[in-house]
C-alpha cells in the first residue's frame, strides 16, 4: 500500500466562534482542545495512500460543487451519551447541506462506513469526566453563532495528534486553494 496520510474533511468554525468554542474545550479539560481546530465533520479520520492524493483532491473538488455556498446556524447543546461520552453544538441550519456534502465526499476514494450514522455538530467536550461533560453542556446551553459556510477543508493529522489545516474546496465549483 506504501505510506499514507491520515485526512479528515471539514467545515470549519470561523472566528471569533472558534475561538470561543477552543477556549471553552480548554476549560473543561478536552485533551484535544489544542490539537483540534472547531469544525462540522464531514469525513472522520481516514487513511489514504499519498500515492492517491491527486484523485483524492479531484474527487474533493468534484465534492464540492454539490452545495452552493450557504447560512450556518450554530444553537445550543446537544450529547452523544450514554452511547458516547461527548458534548457538542447543534447545527440548527445547514444541516441538509452538511449531510450532501458528507454523502459526497465520503465516496469514491474516500468511501468507508461509519461508526455511527452521520450527524453534523461540532464536539465541544470528549475524553473527560462526566463533571466536566456536564459543565460544558450547561454553559454552552445559550451558544449561538451565524456565518455562510462557502468552503470545506482538508486537515491531516500529524504523528502528536494534531491536525493541520490543509487544502480549501471553495463549495459551488470555484478554484481550490492551498491552506
Amino acid at each position: 500500500m506504501g505510506a499514507t496520510t491520515t485526512l479528515g474533511v471539514a467545515v470549519a468554525i470561523p472566528q471569533p466562534h472558534a475561538s470561543v468554542l477552543t477556549t471553552w474545550r480548554r476549560r473543561v479539560g478536552d485533551p484535544a482542545a489544542d490539537l483540534v481546530f472547531p469544525h462540522v465533520t464531514l469525513l472522520p479520520p481516514t487513511p489514504v495512500p499519498v500515492s492517491a492524493m491527486d484523485d483524492v483532491e479531484a474527487h474533493l473538488a468534484k465534492a464540492a460543487t454539490t452545495v452552493e455556498p450557504f447560512m450556518m446556524h450554530l444553537a445550543g447543546t446537544g450529547t452523544f451519551r450514554p452511547t458516547s461520552p461527548v458534548v457538542f453544538i447543534q447545527v440548527a441550519m445547514g444541516v441538509s447541506q452538511c449531510e450532501i456534502l458528507e454523502g459526497a465526499v465520503r465516496s469514491g476514494p474516500l468511501d468507508r462506513p461509519l461508526d455511527f450514522p452521520y450527524h453534523p455538530h461540532v464536539t465541544v467536550a470528549q475524553q473527560i469526566d462526566e463533571a466536566a461533560l456536564d459543565e460544558a453542556y450547561e454553559e454552552l446551553s445559550g451558544f449561538v453563532a451565524r456565518f455562510p459556510v462557502e468552503r470545506f477543508v482538508v486537515f491531516t493529522r500529524g504523528a502528536d495528534g494534531s491536525w493541520a489545516w490543509g487544502r480549501e474546496f471553495p463549495l459551488g465549483g470555484e478554484t481550490p486553494t492551498r491552506g
